[in-house]
């Protein structure tokens, strides 16, 4: 089993070459992002990602839409677009969290068609306001769809349940049991990122996370499956910020570099 790390373009206030530049020279194997639908400027992201050799994961954020009919109009669209790069594979932030079941089970099948049919990947990521924002809701879908593989950030049910996770152990085990992707931000009981996960006062909450995907990295180095990473801690707002100037308290470049030796070096 390999394990491959990416960086998040999300945050990036770069130019995009010197960007993959910073990405290469710090040890990235690749990029996570989303894809402009202008076909010329997204020609070029994917170009310049070879020239720098960065694999691409695409990425799926954009589910706006209530009307589920017009949701699933989009929802092909981008992942049709993002195929058309040929991506490793796709991380989708599906559905919606007000969505009924049916309703967000009619995007995981879409998908699935649309993976059949084209031959790429296609995970959904646990986060929220999406149809996997907390765990209990996530165990109910995992039961019910047995072939339902995601990208596990784990953050996000910190928050929603403010807690540790302590009393959900059943549902993380069986979200652990399908993670093909790791989200590897860090979050608490009262935000979905702590402010530098380098900080002492986080070590206990560094530490839970770090357990959750030691037993990823162990069932997949059982299977002898790949795993990949995206250590994707975000900006501001998402990263706390300082009132009046929303200026953020940590730098989000450094912290990104230091998930990633960090699990390099846990993983080696």
């Amino acid at each position: 089993m390999s394990i491959k790390l990416y960086a998040p373009h999300w945050g990036n206030t770069l130019p995009f070459e010197l960007f993959c530049q910073n990405v290469k020279d710090a040890g990235y194997d690749g990029v996570e992002m989303a894809l402009p639908l202008e076909a010329d400027e997204s020609q070029e992201i994917v170009a310049t990602l070879k020239d720098y050799d960065l694999e691409l994961i695409g990425q799926y954020w954009q589910s706006f839409e209530s009307n589920l009919d017009e949701h699933s109009r989009n929802y092909e669209k981008y992942l049709r677009h993002l195929i058309a790069a040929q991506p490793v594979f796709i991380n989708c932030q599906t559905g919606k969290d007000f969505f009924t079941f049916e309703q967000n089970r009619h995007l995981f099948e879409l998908a699935a068609r649309i993976s059949e049919e084209t031959g790429v990947r296609i995970i959904h990521e646990t986060h929220r306001g999406k149809s996997l924002f907390a765990a209990h809701i996530a165990e109910d879908y995992f039961t019910r769809i047995p072939d339902l593989r995601i990208c596990l950030d784990i953050s996000h049910w910190c928050n929603v349940h403010e807690s540790l996770l302590e009393n959900q152990t059943e549902a993380v085990n069986l979200a652990i049991s399908r993670a093909d992707h790791i989200h590897s931000r860090v979050g608490h009981p009262e935000g979905p990122q702590v402010n530098d996960p380098r900080a002492p006062e986080w070590e206990l909450t560094l530490n839970t996370h770090l357990a959750w995907w030691d037993k990823i990295v162990e069932t997949h180095r059982a299977n002898g499956t790949q795993l990949t990473i995206n250590t994707e801690f975000g900006p501001a707002t998402y990263m706390p910020a300082m009132p009046y100037t929303l200026l953020p308290i940590g730098n989000q470049w450094e912290i990104n570099v230091f998930m990633m030796n960090l699990l390099k070096q846990r993983y080696a």
